[in-house]
């Protein structure tokens, strides 16, 4: 298959080139140059439109194995791509858990021939429930990219020590999405003013910010590797920021709601803001976007959890956590004039690096990693955006700037219908 770009601006993460045309052949970069003429299977043209290095997200519910009818690799898959990315990391939260080397090799042959790059993320802990560390030396050996309990998030200090201590014989990294379980156990929402007038339980933020002090001791202990993400307070910022400056190989990453909402958008009891960590405060959100703009928070995270209609359409108290942001992660930081050169250096560069992954080049002879984007056009986030299978988000009916035209991953070429 031979795909041609035409008039394309090259983006890197810090400049963009004068257009040019791509051809790639087969999913290899066989021309970069001016008036290619070649007979291509897809010519593909846009004004304005620029390529970058695929992006990479790193914590995806793809619900697949065991929860199908919510998400499968496949519409998964579709979502990523409509959104941009080329490759996404998808966590152990399925059934059963991604706890040996049997479900990685799983994801990882399943995966094979869809457009989007899946890594599976192996679960820390035997089902995820946080008691017995997991065979992570195997599933390592096998293709899991990092270790996470993902959305359980990991509550023994001596299990969290054990695995930092385990993982440096392969040089891997944890995840941990902070959330101490003991503090605001019923909670709904943020614990503050809006809780009280909304009359929900609330969950305090020291819930989060202890979880991360407990963790940056561990992690200074056991001189190890760890990121965290879906950070939500400005105390936990402050708290990584501290540890960076200090030397200890940590990293962070928000959610694209986590900026663009806080704890008043839930006064109208949207289920689809049903999220853990809840929506913090103004203060909270604001701090937020501007260590995405000052570079303390090294990438964007889609947190993409798609639940089912029965689980979100119902009283706040019973709907699930999560929801889909694969297809608008994108349009979102660029809504809130995110300088979309930041976000296509957190993307390719700083995500990849810091799970330490090879940074594919834009040249002649490599294999094809490529999103296809047009940054600055606004358009209504509609559900014919969303390929996901679910589609409970908030940024349904919400103007959006900036959007993927699709991607190119080695012989592989995905355009989405709702963009282009």
């Amino acid at each position: 298959m031979k795909v041609l770009i035409k008039n394309a601006i090259l983006t890197s993460s810090t400049k963009k080139a004068n257009s040019t045309d791509i051809l790639i052949d087969n999913g290899i970069i066989t021309q970069i140059s001016s008036g290619i003429v070649a007979d291509a299977d897809h010519i593909i043209e846009n004004d304005n439109l620029h390529v970058s290095v695929g992006w990479m997200d790193c914590f995806a519910n793809f619900a697949d194995p065991g929860d199908e009818y919510k998400e499968t690799l496949e519409t998964g898959a579709a979502a990523a791509a409509a959104g941009g990315f080329t490759e996404v990391m998808i966590i152990p939260n399925t059934n059963p858990i991604t706890d040996n080397k049997s479900q990685v090799e799983y994801i990882k042959h399943k995966s094979k021939s869809l457009p989007v790059t899946i890594h599976p993320i192996g679960a820390i802990t035997k089902n995820a429930e946080g008691k017995e560390l997991s065979e992570m030396y195997d599933m390592h050996h096998n293709g899991a990219l990092v270790f996470s309990d993902g959305i359980n998030c990991l509550q023994s200090s001596g299990i969290m020590l054990k695995a930092l201590q385990y993982i440096k014989a392969f040089d891997g990294t944890i995840i941990q999405l902070p959330d101490d379980k003991n503090i605001g156990t019923n909670g709904l929402m943020n614990e503050g003013i809006a809780s009280t007038k909304l009359g929900l339980p609330g969950k305090p933020a020291i819930a989060e910010e202890i979880l991360i002090a407990r963790d940056i001791e561990l992690l200074k202990y056991s001189n190890s590797k760890i990121h965290f993400t879906g950070i939500s307070t400005k105390r936990s910022l402050e708290l990584i920021t501290q540890a960076k400056k200090k030397g200890l190989n940590i990293s962070c990453s928000v959610t694209p709601y986590h900026v663009y909402f806080y704890e008043d958008d839930v006064a109208d009891y949207d289920t689809n803001l049903k999220v853990n960590p809840p929506l913090r405060t103004k203060e909270d959100m604001m701090a937020l976007r501007d260590g995405v703009k000052d570079h303390s928070i090294d990438f964007i995270a889609s947190h993409h959890l798609p639940q089912d209609f029965d689980n979100k359409i119902c009283e706040f108290e019973y709907a699930k956590y999560g929801m889909t942001g694969l297809e608008s992660t994108f349009g979102v930081l660029c809504a809130l004039d995110i300088p979309f050169l930041d976000f296509v250096k957190m993307q390719t560069e700083n995500i990849r690096k810091i799970f330490g992954l090879m940074i594919p080049e834009i040249k002649i002879g490599e294999k094809a990693n490529l999103t296809l984007f047009i940054p600055g056009k606004e358009y209504l986030f509609t559900e014919k955006n969303i390929l996901s299978r679910s589609k409970n988000t908030p940024f349904t009916g919400k103007k959006l700037k900036g959007y993927p035209i699709g991607i190119i991953n080695g012989d592989k070429l995905f355009l989405s219908d709702s963009h282009y």
